[in-house]
C-alpha cells in the first residue's frame, strides 16, 4: 500500500500534476488498514489523475479489489485509466458503477476484456453502454475473447434487442461467465429469444437476471430452466473432477511405490553383482538369481494386486452408475406418473365443463320461456286495457247521445235545467279530457320503459351469448358454489312465476272492474231516464264517479311501477350472476394455462435429464476407456518391463 501512494505521489510530481487531497486520503487509510481493496466511489477523478492512476496501475499494485463508482470520469478518463489496467496482473475485482460510460468507455473495456488475463468481477451497472451498438459490439468481441471472468453486473446500461444479440453472439463463444446480470434493460421479446439460443450452446452460465426487460414469462421460465440445467451440470464436472483428482492422486502414489520398489531391487541386484564378483562362488550365484527371481515374483504379486484395485475400483465405480442409472429411471418414473395424473384431471376438468355448459344451457332455455310468459303477459294486459278504454269511450259517447236527445225533447219544459246541466257537462269533460291526456302520458311513458326494457334483455341476451362460450373454461373448485348460485337462479325463477300468477290475478281484478264499470254504466243510463227527479243529485254522482275512476287509474299506475321495480331487480341478479360467470371463467382460464405451461416444463426437464445422463454415461465410459488405457500404457512403458524383456 506505501509503495502505491509513492508511486502515485512521485508520478504526481514528475507529470506536474497536483494530487487530488481526496485520492491521497484514501490511499493513506489504506496503508493504515493493510486493505486490499481500493474504494474511490464517490470522488470526482479528473483526467490528469486518472493518467497518473493508469501508470501506477501498469505495475503490481497490491491491491486485488478497485472501486470507482461513482467517479463521474469522463470519456478520456476513463479510456487513459482502463488503459493502464491492460497489463495488470493483481486486479481481480473492478467496479466501475455510475460513471455514465458511452462509446468510448464501451470500446476500452472490450479492450481490456481481451487483454487482461486476471479480472475475475466486472460491475457496469447505471452507465450507458447499450446506446451506441457499434462500441458495446466492440465490447461483446472483447467479452467473446475473454477466458478468466466469471461475474459481469450489465444492470441499467439500456442494452437494446441488438445489443442483445450482439451479447448473445459473444455468450456463444464464452466459457467462462458464470454470473451475468442484466436487469433493467430494454432487451424486449426478440433480445430474450437471442439470449435462449444462445444459452442452449453455452454451458458455463449458472446465474443469469433478466428482470425488468419486457420479456415474456414463458422465455424467463426457460431461462431460468437452462441456467438451472447449467448449474446441475457444473455441480457434476465439480464431482467428476474430484473424483479424477482422487484417481489421479492414487496412480501417482502407485506410481510412486512402484518406482522405489524398482529402486530398491535395482540397488539389490547391484549389491548382489559386486557380492558375485568378490566371492566368484557358484553358490552365491545361484542364491542371488533365486533371490533376484524371488523378487521378481513379488513384484509379479504386487502387480496382481495393484490390477485387482483397479478392478475392484472400476466395479465400484460401475455399480455407482447402475446406481444413479436406476435413480434416474425412478425420477422418469414419477415424472410419467405425474404427466398421466395431471392429463387424467385435464379430462376430468373437460368433462366437468361440457356438464356445466349443458347446465347452462337449460337455465338459459328457462329464462328465455320466462321473458316470453312475460312478454305475453304484457302484451295481454296492454290489450285488455285497450279493450277496456274503447268500452269506456263507446259508453261514454253513447250516455252524451241520450242525454242531448233527451236535451232536445225537453228544451222548452226545462230550459233553465238544460243549461244548468250544459254547465256541469262542460266542467266534466273537462275534467275527463283532463284525465285522459293524463293517461296518454302515462301510456307513453310505460310504452317508453317496455321498450327500454325490451332493448335490455336484447343487451342482455347478447352478454350471455357471448359469456356462453367462455363458460367451458370454469375452475374445478368454483363448480359448488356455482351450483348453489343457479339454484338460488331457479329460486328467483320461481319467484318470477309467482309474480306472473300475480299479474294473471291482477288482469282478473282489472275485468271484474271493468264489469263493474259496466254496470254502472247501465245505472248511468237509468239515472238518464229518471234525470228530471235527481238533478240535484246527480252532479254528486258524477263527481264521485270521476274520483273513483281517479283511484282506479293511480292503482294501476301502482302496479306498474311495482312491476317496473321487479323488473330492475331481476336486470341486477343477471348483471351479478354474469359478473360471477366472467370471474370464474377468467380464474379458469389461469388454471388452465398454469397446468400447461407445468405440464410443458416437465417434459422440457425429462427431456434434459434424459440427455444429461446420456451425456454423464458416455462422460464414464470414455473416462473408463482413458484410464484403462492409461494404466496399460504404463504398465507396458515402465523401468519393470524394460527390465524384463532383456530376460526373455
Amino acid at each position: 500500500m506505501e509503495d502505491f501512494r509513492q508511486a502515485y505521489l512521485r508520478l504526481c510530481k514528475e507529470g506536474g500534476v497536483e494530487p487530488q487531497e481526496s485520492v491521497v486520503a484514501q490511499l493513506q487509510e489504506n496503508r493504515a488498514t493493510q486493505s486490499s481493496r481500493l474504494d474511490l466511489s464517490g470522488h470526482s477523478l479528473s483526467v490528469d489523475t486518472c493518467s497518473v492512476l493508469a501508470t501506477a496501475f501498469q505495475n503490481d499494485t497490491g491491491f486485488t479489489e478497485v472501486v470507482l463508482s461513482d467517479c463521474m470520469l469522463s470519456e478520456e478518463g476513463a479510456k487513459v485509466l482502463l488503459t493502464g489496467l491492460f497489463g495488470n496482473t493483481t486486479v481481480k475485482v473492478l467496479d466501475l458503477k455510475g460513471n455514465n460510460l458511452r462509446s468510448t468507455g464501451a470500446e476500452v473495456l472490450g479492450k481490456l476484456l481481451a487483454r487482461n488475463k486476471t479480472l475475475h468481477r466486472l460491475v457496469l451497472e447505471w452507465n450507458a453502454l447499450g446506446v451506441w451498438d457499434e462500441a458495446f459490439s466492440l465490447f461483446c468481441d472483447g467479452l467473446a475473447s475473454n477466458s478468466v471472468l466469471t461475474q459481469l453486473d450489465l444492470r441499467n446500461n439500456q442494452i437494446n434487442h441488438n445489443g442483445a444479440s450482439e451479447l448473445a453472439l459473444a455468450l456463444k463463444r464464452n466459457t467462462t461467465v458464470q454470473v451475468l446480470d442484466l436487469r433493467w434493460n430494454n432487451i424486449g421479446l426478440l433480445g430474450g429469444r437471442t439470449l435462449l439460443e444462445a444459452l442452449q450452446k453455452n454451458h458455463s452460465i449458472v446465474q443469469l437476471e433478466m428482470a425488468g426487460n419486457n420479456i415474456p414469462s414463458d422465455t424467463l421460465r426457460a431461462l431460468e430452466q437452462i441456467t438451472g440445467h447449467n448449474s446441475d451440470r457444473q455441480s457434476t464436472l465439480r464431482e467428476s473432477r474430484s473424483r479424477t483428482q482422487v484417481l489421479s492422486k492414487e496412480i501417482q502414489t502407485l506410481k510412486e511405490e512402484k518406482s522405489r520398489q524398482f529402486l530398491s531391487l535395482m540397488s539389490t541386484i547391484d549389491r548382489q553383482r559386486e557380492e558375485m564378483g568378490r566371492s566368484n562362488g557358484l553358490q552365491m550365484t545361484e542364491a542371488a538369481l533365486a533371490l533376484s527371481e524371488q523378487k521378481n515374483h513379488n513384484m509379479a504379486e504386487l502387480l496382481t494386486r495393484v490390477k485387482a484395485e483397479k478392478e475392484e475400483q472400476r466395479e465400484r465405480q460401475s455399480r455407482e452408475r447402475k446406481k444413479e442409472q436406476e435413480d434416474s429411471a425412478h425420477r422418469e418414473g414419477k415424472l410419467l406418473r405425474e404427466i398421466q395424473n395431471l392429463t387424467e384431471t385435464n379430462a376430468q376438468l373437460v368433462n366437468k365443463v361440457e356438464e356445466k355448459e349443458r347446465r347452462c344451457k337449460s337455465q338459459q332455455q328457462q329464462i328465455f320461456e320466462l321473458k316470453q310468459e312475460l312478454t305475453n303477459s304484457t302484451a295481454e294486459l296492454k290489450l285488455q286495457l285497450t279493450q277496456a278504454e274503447d268500452r269506456l269511450e263507446i259508453e261514454k259517447r253513447r250516455s252524451k247521445q241520450a242525454l242531448q236527445d233527451m236535451d232536445s225533447l225537453r228544451q222548452k219544459e226545462v230550459e233553465h235545467v238544460n243549461r244548468h246541466l250544459e254547465e256541469s257537462e262542460r266542467a266534466l269533460q273537462e275534467r275527463v279530457f283532463k284525465l285522459e291526456g293524463q293517461r296518454i302520458q302515462l301510456e307513453e311513458e310505460l310504452s317508453k320503459a317496455k321498450a327500454a326494457c325490451v332493448t335490455e334483455r336484447a343487451q342482455a341476451e347478447e352478454e350471455l351469448g357471448r359469456v356462453r362460450a367462455q363458460v367451458r373454461l370454469e375452475e374445478q373448485e368454483h363448480v359448488s358454489c356455482l351450483e348453489d348460485k343457479l339454484r338460488s337462479v331457479r329460486s328467483d325463477l320461481q319467484e318470477v312465476q309467482l309474480h306472473c300468477s300475480q299479474q294473471k290475478q291482477t288482469i282478473s281484478e282489472l275485468q271484474a272492474k271493468n264489469s263493474q264499470q259496466g254496470s254502472e254504466i247501465s245505472a248511468l243510463r237509468r239515472r238518464t231516464e229518471e234525470l228530471q227527479q235527481e238533478l240535484s243529485s246527480k252532479d254528486q254522482e258524477k263527481v264521485a264517479e270521476v274520483s273513483r275512476v281517479k283511484v282506479e287509474l293511480q292503482e294501476q299506475i301502482g302496479h306498474l311501477q311495482a312491476e317496473r321495480t321487479a323488473q330492475g331487480g331481476l336486470k341486477e341478479k343477471i348483471c351479478a350472476l354474469e359478473r360471477e360467470i366472467k370471474v370464474l371463467s377468467g380464474n379458469h382460464r389461469e388454471v388452465l394455462l398454469d397446468k400447461e405451461s407445468e405440464m410443458a416444463s416437465m417434459l422440457e426437464k425429462l427431456r434434459l435429464k434424459e440427455a444429461e445422463i446420456q451425456r454423464m454415461r458416455e462422460d464414464e465410459a470414455n473416462r473408463a476407456s482413458y484410464l484403462q488405457s492409461a494404466i496399460l500404457t504404463y504398465v507396458q512403458g515402465s523401468p519393470l518391463g524394460h527390465y524384463r524383456s532383456p530376460k526373455k
